[in-house]
């Protein structure tokens, strides 16, 4: 099996619903295209419904930071890159990147830290070997990759403590 690095799994338009006030996508609406990206990647290494379904689990988000860097309108189309920067036998940090579909301009990235769950807790779970093993795959193709400038950022203004 190949495994793109990055993945690219997710592709949207927006939609005239999806415009804030100033007539551009809403900030709410990037972060359903980067939550619509996390479910593709979750389908991609084996987390798909039949398997949350079966095992009785699902992946919770801890922690999500969004870039907002261009705008984009209604109609535009975009495209999510995801790279999986890291992952422990419980948890992973998946990095996407929204491009517009036809210029390539860089429009948002999102950092997200994402743990798998035991419903019946509800309590973090190890990942089964088969998911665990998906998951080393999918890192080490992305192993090559750069980190992006935009990975481990926190939010401060100038002379605040971080």
């Amino acid at each position: 099996m190949t495994i793109d690095a990055p993945l690219c799994l997710h592709r949207a338009t927006v939609r005239p619903d999806w415009l804030d006030y100033n007539g551009h996508m809403n900030e709410a609406y990037y972060v359903l295209v980067f939550s619509h990206a996390t479910d593709a990647f979750m389908d991609f290494a084996g987390q798909h419904s039949e398997y949350r379904k079966r095992s009785n689990t699902s992946i919770y988000t801890l922690e999500t930071h969004v870039m907002y860097l261009q705008e984009v309108s209604e109609g535009g189309a975009v495209r999510v890159e995801t790279q999986l920067l890291g992952h422990d036998e419980k948890r992973y940090r998946l990095f996407h990147s929204m491009y517009h579909a036809g210029s390539g301009d860089l429009l948002a990235t999102g950092e997200h830290m994402l743990v798998h769950v035991d419903i019946s807790g509800p309590k973090s779970a190890p990942f089964p070997p088969e998911i665990a093993d998906r998951l080393a795959a999918i890192r080490a193709a992305h192993a090559g990759l750069p980190v992006p400038k935009q990975a481990g950022r926190a939010i401060a203004l100038p002379g605040e403590r971080k």
